[in-house]
């Protein structure tokens, strides 16, 4: 779409790329791909990196509504690695709400979602799996950090998570990655941990493991 015209039905500035599966798979069966960026990216940071993960797959992109020194992010931040968890708490509310209005609007299965998220989208990506869960089907979380911890957790029995780490990361500590392993585990979800020695970086051995994993999702 269009960025420059957003629909009636949302603020986002956002891409959607309609599911064009390759000869002989059904679009149905494949998941939608909510795509959300790091900080300082756009819209169009991931589309490819998603039609690398499931080819033919729809893709919903959004860009972050908060700006941080001139560059995107879904929640603002206090510091490096501090979030401002309430406003965090609010626009993950306001996101999950824009994926089911898109899932009416753009006639994708509203439960075949699932989120790729890098750094701060990932972030928010998690922050959705604990506050509105349901809303994504599964998660690929790239260079995680922990959200937020809850009084109470919500069930994730039926929810598979992939968290793709790098052991040299500058910004996200190990012990970050592994209390939300923890968190999420203890949650019910089915974590996949693909450990790397790499920094905060993507690379393709990231794209290998969740790609991967992803197929072995939909089998």
């Amino acid at each position: 779409m269009n960025t420059n015209s957003i629909p009636a039905f949302t603020d986002f500035v956002h891409r959607f790329v309609p599911a064009s599966a390759p000869e002989g798979i059904s679009p149905s069966t494949l998941p939608t791909l909510l795509l959300l960026h790091g900080t300082g990216g756009n819209e169009n940071d991931l589309l490819d990196l998603g039609r690398m993960l499931v080819p033919g797959a729809a893709l919903l992109s959004p860009r972050g509504k908060v700006l941080e020194n001139g560059m995107s992010r879904f929640f603002r931040r206090l510091a490096e690695g501090v979030f401002d968890v309430e406003d965090l708490q609010r626009r993950t509310h306001e996101l999950a709400d824009f994926v089911q209005a898109a899932s009416e609007a753009y006639h994708f299965d509203a439960t075949n979602v699932i989120a790729i998220g890098y750094s701060n989208g990932a972030n928010i990506a998690a922050s959705m799996l604990l506050l509105r869960p349901g809303v994504l089907r599964g998660a690929i979380l790239l260079r995680p950090m922990v959200p937020f911890v809850l009084d109470e957790l919500p069930d994730l029995a039926t929810t598979p998570v992939f968290i793709g780490a790098g052991r040299a990361d500058p910004i996200v500590p190990a012990k970050q990655t592994e209390q939300l392993i923890q968190l999420l585990q203890q949650a019910g979800a089915t974590v996949t941990a693909h450990w790397l020695n790499v920094g905060h970086g993507l690379s393709h051995e990231d794209i290998r493991g969740a790609r991967s994993w992803l197929d072995q999702l939909q089998r």
